[in-house]
């Protein structure tokens, strides 16, 4: 699916079904250098199951037209402005990694437009290793190949896609580089001076729930402890898995993401 955006193409998977005005809607975000199909194990279920929802190509990433956004502001106002155009809002935003960054600041920036977060995989900042920062905008397949191998668990080095004869750190790595040139180093860039999160975060009013992998060595679930401080009241579920809980962890997920915006309904 796609739609115009200030003369510019965006493209956006909605699960296989017809936006329905009646039911709540909800836009999945993905992270640095991904797109929407990083969400394809939840994006279908979510819509088939009461939800009008959108996981969408960021600026410059899949199949949406660029340039890339080179802040997390700028991203986050990007966002209302897709839920204003879609017609989807009050909408829940579900971030991965950078898109809960984008999560944030879209709530901070327009809560009128966002009824829930929930954040996977983050932390209060996420710096960026200066190789891995020069190697993104360099020399992409090397970033690739760094990323792919820390964003997964231990066990999912051996395995254990849900998607039988897939290969979750391959198709990891062959989503990054085929990758928009520059979108991974502009992305690593912004996340690597974003340091507004907490101030941001402070100013969200809607329900927040985190999910946050055990073995998450990109953004450890520890780094993520003064964040959630920041959202009051805010639910945390934690997940055996790295820090690719949308294709590590599919189900769990899945369920905790229907869990939270159930939980959300109830206090609407």
């Amino acid at each position: 699916m796609e739609f115009d955006l200030d003369g510019k193409t965006v493209r956006y998977a909605n699960g296989g079904r017809d936006h329905d005005p009646a039911l709540p809607g909800v836009v999945l975000v993905h992270g640095s250098g991904m797109n929407r199909t990083v969400w394809q194990l939840q994006t279908r279920y979510l819509a088939h199951h009461g939800y009008r929802v959108a996981a969408v190509d960021l600026p410059g990433h899949g199949g949406s037209d660029g340039p890339c956004l080179e802040t997390i502001p700028e991203m986050g106002g990007w966002i209302g402005r897709v839920i204003d155009e879609l017609g989807l809002g009050p909408a829940h935003i579900v971030g991965h990694s950078m898109g809960t960054f984008i999560a944030i600041e879209a709530a901070a920036q327009r809560p009128e437009v966002v009824a829930s977060l929930v954040l996977v995989g983050t932390a209060a900042a996420m710096p960026v290793h200066p190789e891995l920062l020069d190697s993104a905008a360099n020399d992409v397949p090397h970033a690739s190949r760094l990323m792919s191998s820390w964003s997964f668990g231990d066990r999912a080095h051996v395995g254990r896609h849900a998607t039988p004869g897939m290969w979750q750190i391959g198709g990891s790595q062959a989503l990054l580089d085929t990758s928009r040139p520059d979108s991974l180093g502009v992305d690593m860039a912004a996340c690597n001076v974003y340091d507004t999160s907490l101030i941001a975060a402070a100013d969200v009013t809607c329900p927040v729930t985190y999910v946050l992998g055990t073995r998450d060595k990109m953004t450890p679930s520890k780094r993520a402890t003064d964040l959630i401080a920041a959202t009051a009241g805010a639910e945390v579920v934690m997940i055996d898995c790295g820090h690719m809980l949308t294709v590590e962890a599919p189900d769990e997920t899945r369920n905790a993401i229907v869990a939270a915006l159930d939980r959300s309904s109830t206090t609407d």
